[in-house]
């Protein structure tokens, strides 16, 4: 990863981005995107588009979404410890011991989720962490205290934890699900432009808000810009990692390569030439099979309007949901080269059908 590179992803990945909140995100993002479009589209929700050849007939959508996990202030106690609700899928069980950010009316609150001490835990009875137990001490020594500090309900909060390197080959950090997704189609733009490769069609690069809380950017997005394919990009979950079933949730791996989503969203045609262009490139690919929805933004882009062929490019991740999501290195940039060279492959008009 160039130098450059690696500082945007960095910068954007320890930026908090909470469902609802992504402005601040969306803004780095478009910062590093301006230099490869050739303008920039920003819905009423804050889902950002760079859009490259504009106003061509036929538009493809290369799409990640940009929200993270967080929480909401929910009950404020008369001593000041402060009781929280999802925003999105954060898990309460990682929750004790953990630092967060309090974004107040008046700036960020430090706090703390704290947690009995394992002294006064009487073994076999102990309570496991739960949204009624977990609390979050910021130091304040009553409800008004709090008030004042510009906390109330509705006051999003977010884990502190920043990006690292593990060992040569993994990035570590919060909210990779899915702004590392942000950062790949990002790539794909700049190495358009500094390649220059001039494409028949319009390329809509879209990074959509509100994914964790029911695909609701993307909802949005897909029915203003209408495309004629999408092709989205998230994570998966690495299953031979500890305490995975294979036999329940496939057989993926971080270091494998990309992984293609084989599901009734998932266009056929669109798969095939996901699969013919990572056959062509030499590009190591996994399988993953879904029952009924992919539950990522794929599902809305291939049910919008009269329906768009879309397809969905995974990226391994181990420890989803929590402070420490990792990824493999190779894995990037395989995704990068996947999404760009099947963009390339596209024919200007395309038809996807099954039956012409």
């Amino acid at each position: 990863m160039r130098k450059e590179s690696k500082k945007f992803l960095k910068t954007y990945l320890n930026n908090a981005s909470p469902t609802g909140y992504e402005s601040s995100g969306q803004q780095i993002w478009l910062d590093y995107l301006k230099p490869y479009i050739d303008k920039h589209i920003v819905d009423n929700y804050g889902t950002a588009v760079g859009v490259i050849n504009p106003d061509k007939k036929y538009k493809v959508v290369i799409e990640a979404h940009a929200d993270e996990i967080s929480w909401f202030v929910n009950y404020i106690t008369p001593e000041g410890y402060i009781y929280v609700i999802r925003n999105g899928g954060s898990d309460h069980q990682i929750a004790p011991s953990m630092r967060v950010n309090i974004h107040g009316d008046n700036g960020i609150v430090k706090g703390i989720f704290g947690w009995p001490a394992i002294h006064v835990r009487e073994p076999g009875k102990e309570d496991i962490p739960s949204l009624k137990n977990i609390f979050i001490d910021c130091g304040a020594k009553s409800k008004d205290e709090v008030i004042k500090m510009g906390i109330r309900p509705g006051t999003v909060i977010t884990f502190v934890d920043e990006m690292m390197e593990l060992n040569k080959d993994f990035i570590v950090g919060r909210a990779l699900d899915n702004k590392i997704g942000g950062f790949m189609i990002a790539e794909v733009a700049r190495l358009l432009k500094e390649n220059k490769k001039t494409l028949p069609f319009t390329l809509y690069v879209v990074n959509s808000v509100q994914e964790e809380i029911g695909l609701r950017g993307a909802e949005m997005i897909s029915r203003k810009l209408k495309p004629d394919v999408a092709i989205v990009t998230d994570v998966t979950h690495d299953t031979n990692s500890p305490m995975y079933s294979k036999k329940d949730q496939g057989d993926i791996s971080c270091g494998k390569g990309p992984t293609l989503t084989v599901g009734p969203a998932v266009h056929n045609n669109v798969l095939k030439l996901l699969r013919e262009v990572a056959e062509k490139n030499k590009i190591e690919y996994q399988f993953h099979a879904t029952a009924r929805s992919t539950g990522t933004d794929t599902d809305m882009f291939a049910y919008s309007s009269e329906g768009v062929p879309s397809a969905l490019i995974s990226l391994p991740l181990k420890y989803m949901h929590t402070t420490v999501e990792t990824v493999h290195k190779d894995d990037i940039e395989n995704v990068i080269k996947l999404i760009y060279e099947t963009v390339l492959s596209i024919k200007n008009g395309q038809d996807f059908r099954y039956i012409k």
